[in-house]
């Protein structure tokens, strides 16, 4: 298992919390992702989802709920 962090713009709302769960949520080898203020905390298999694509995948739909990723 293995966790990235990814760091956001601004605080998250509840219902983008939420969304952002569920469009990340549905990759295969996602465990757990937490929403805390302004970081993204997912822990994932990295046997089953690569980092590269996952980074993709979150950077995309931060985008598309109105944030931005501050990497």
């Amino acid at each position: 298992m293995k966790t990235m962090c990814v760091p956001v713009q601004k605080e998250f709302c509840g219902e983008c919390s939420l969304a952002l769960r569920r469009f990340i949520g549905g990759l295969e080898g996602i465990k757990s992702i937490d929403v805390v203020d302004d970081q993204i905390s997912i822990l994932y298999d990295e046997k089953l989802v690569e980092g590269d694509r996952l980074f993709a995948a979150v950077c995309e739909n931060v985008e598309r709920l109105g944030y931005k990723i501050t990497v």
